[in-house]
């Protein structure tokens, strides 16, 4: 992938997030992490059609990207949502729709903190 300069922190962590998110799978996996509160590796393959490997290969991006905390080892690994980073990207896409500095004419329907 080609670099781009001058990204923010914030937006270089928001990319590497939305890279992890962007295969149909760990989308799967997250949630499920999220409808559980924490998973083994076990309960995760029983609940998605891939084999084990393939899901570590999953739970491994998703952790670099530093959406999901736990450990690797195995069938018996340990997972779950790191919740400081869920709220870090709901913030970051909230300042999408309603960036800072008093903008009252936000891009979305809700209400919103501009006002």
């Amino acid at each position: 992938m080609k670099a781009i300069d001058g990204l923010t922190t914030d937006e270089e962590r928001a990319a590497a997030i939305f890279r992890a998110l962007g295969n149909p799978a760990r989308v799967r996996i997250i949630m499920e992490l999220a409808r559980q509160n924490a998973c083994v590796t076990g309960d995760l393959v029983e609940v998605l059609p891939l084999a084990q490997s393939t899901v570590s290969e999953h739970l491994k991006v998703l952790r670099e990207a530093g959406i999901v905390l736990g450990s690797s080892n195995g069938r018996d690994a340990r997972y779950c949502l790191d919740p400081e980073a869920v709220r870090w990207l709901a913030n970051f896409c909230f300042g999408i729709c309603c960036p800072p500095g008093g903008n009252s004419a936000c891009a979305c329907d809700v209400p919103c903190a501009c006002d």
